[in-house]
């Protein structure tokens, strides 16, 4: 997120949800498991419900900021290694990897730098966290975000203002990048109503063998 001015994590319920959004660029040689993606989800969620936001919109504002494709899966996932320094986003496998990419950033003397889970902007948000090693921690960037996205609310009175906003204060910028983020968000509760669903039916399945098991068991002939 690239603000033009600065404001000072419910787990996820399944395995795995899948999603469209874009990204320009990769670093790290290993495939990532779609379990790694699931760690971000789960702090956007729970900063959701701390921060009083609507549900699951920092989740979509996480995918439409540091979605990282998976080509097996084909669907994309939040990243909490994410580095982007203007139009290039590189995904690193783990957080020193990423802090050491920032650090040679900043070593050639770049500053407008977007990190984590919810690509906070070091240059617009330098007292976000007390250090890089915070910032790549996801409970602090998502906790930082859904504060800064309800301080944003409570400015403009609406929310669709406020993720336009949690982008740029250019209003056609932030219009574009609110239609993304509102595809990312309809389609996140679609397969979270799914998910729910998926969940319930195992959950009776489950109920149904325990039953049947004790049925059995009951009917089992004993010895005399």
């Amino acid at each position: 997120m690239t603000p033009t001015h600065r404001f000072p994590l419910l787990l996820a319920i399944g395995a795995f949800l899948l999603f469209s959004t874009s990204t320009v660029a990769f670093a790290g040689g290993t495939p990532f498991s779609p379990a790694v993606g699931q760690i971000c989800r789960a702090h956007t969620l729970a900063a959701e419900q701390r921060h009083q936001l609507p549900k699951l919109v920092l989740s979509a504002i996480s995918l439409a900021e540091s979605g990282r494709w998976h080509p097996g899966q084909r669907a994309s996932y939040p990243w909490p290694w994410t580095v982007t320094s203007g139009s290039k986003s590189m995904y690193f496998d783990d957080k020193d990897s990423a802090i050491a990419a920032v650090r040679r950033l900043q070593a050639q003397g770049v500053r407008n730098i977007d990190v984590g889970c919810m690509q906070v902007n070091l240059r617009y948000h330098p007292d976000a966290f007390d250090d890089l090693s915070e910032a790549f921690e996801p409970a602090a960037n998502a906790d930082y975000s859904a504060g800064f996205l309800r301080d944003l609310f409570q400015e403009t009175r609406s929310w669709d203002r406020a993720i336009g906003r949690y982008h740029s204060a250019t209003p056609v910028r932030a219009q574009g990048y609110l239609l993304k983020v509102k595809t990312l968000w309809r389609d996140e509760r679609v397969r979270n109503a799914q998910l729910r669903r998926e969940a319930v039916k195992a959950a009776y399945r489950q109920r149904q063998q325990a039953l049947r098991a004790a049925r059995a068991e009951t009917a089992a002939p004993t010895d005399s």
